[in-house]
């Protein structure tokens, strides 16, 4: 099953009439001729960052697509996540009006973005062994609800959903589906990226701030049929992505094989650590993980995150979502960090 749609119908009429910025110099980014750039009121002195970066990131573009398989033209890349979660929210949801959908227990950056846009959340939360409650999610989108959300694995339970149960909402759902494979590189298979030929409505985002190590630089990347990559444009602020950052990109995509290795350091990691507490009388339960992280159960969370704080170990209480009642989120550390940890835990069970 193929789902193609209108991706004018669903943008916003004020931003449908809008034109994507241009600089002046766009056009001769691609050229191979030497220009002489006095169009933007740079200082000319070479610092190495004197000049504006390319605002639709060509170059780094190029090589993303590559690395992911995916034209250019089905790219956009931002600010971290937390941009393009923003920008779609402007560009698809009219304020009062429109509704997004969301599975709770789920990352808190959609209902805040909802939130700052004038967006309604419609939840309908994840059922036994936080799975997808696929035909509920369809029944309760509506012809209000633009987006749905789901990442995968999820965040704060760290499981990943099973793929035809994405796709089956994707396939029923008229709106777009954002799919947000944050931690996509801890759990490799099938990824959503490529459906784009085939189901023109949903969006896959990915970022550089989990297993490339670089959530100081803010690179998040979203990939769409490029209607979708369009009217982004549109609205992006003309330079979203600065040189550092775009360099960055670059170093870890040069270093790849440091990075698979990173990766399979923390997944050892992650054995060890959910092997030894998992022994501990404070644990109750350890929820499976496809990610760089776990989700536990504990005795009681406000008591064991302050004992952990009191122990200079910080770690995340989401006790408060759907679901998470007593639970503790540990990111998977360094040996020795996690090591710390576990020897902080071991005393507190005594």
């Amino acid at each position: 099953m193929k789902r193609s749609i209108n991706i004018d119908a669903l943008t916003r009429p004020t931003i449908q009439a809008m034109q994507a910025y241009r600089s002046a110099r766009s056009e001769f980014v691609a050229s191979d001729r030497e220009m002489i750039l006095l169009d933007a009121n740079e200082n000319p002195f070479e610092t190495r960052l004197n000049r504006y970066p390319d605002p639709m990131q060509t170059e780094l573009k190029e090589r993303l697509g590559k690395v992911k398989a995916v034209a250019p033209s089905h790219i956009f890349l931002g600010n971290g996540s937390d941009e393009l979660i923003n920008l779609l929210m402007v560009a698809f949801c009219e304020p009062k009006e429109d509704e997004i959908l969301l599975v709770p227990p789920t990352f808190g950056m959609y209902q805040v973005s909802a939130n700052l846009n004038g967006v309604a959340c419609v939840e309908v939360p994840l059922i036994s062994g936080f799975q997808l409650n696929v035909s509920e999610i369809l029944a309760r989108a509506t012809d209000r609800t633009k987006m749905i959300f789901i990442p995968t694995p999820n965040n704060p339970t760290g499981n990943r959903f099973p793929m035809n149960d994405i796709k089956a909402i994707v396939a029923g759902f008229p709106g777009l589906v954002v799919v947000d494979e944050a931690y996509a590189e801890f759990s490799p298979g099938e990824t959503a990226i490529d459906w784009l030929a085939d189901y023109h409505n949903v969006v896959v985002l990915q970022t550089f701030s989990k297993a490339q190590g670089l959530a100081g630089a803010r690179v998040g990347m979203a990939f769409a049929h490029p209607d979708i990559i369009g009217v982004l444009n549109k609205i992006k602020a003309p330079y979203n992505l600065n040189v550092l950052s775009q360099q960055a990109v670059f170093d870890r995509l040069d270093n790849a094989d440091a990075v698979a290795n990173e990766v399979q350091l923390m997944l050892k990691e992650k054995e060890v650590l959910t092997s030894t507490i998992q022994q501990l009388r404070l644990v109750k339960e350890i929820f499976p993980s496809d990610a760089n992280f776990i989700l536990i159960r504990v005795d009681d969370s406000q008591l064991r995150y302050k004992q952990l704080i009191d122990k200079g170990i910080v770690v995340r209480n989401p006790s408060n979502q759907y679901a998470c009642e007593n639970t503790l989120r540990i990111s998977i550390g360094t040996a020795a960090q996690n090591k710390a940890l576990i020897t902080a835990f071991k005393t507190m069970d005594q």
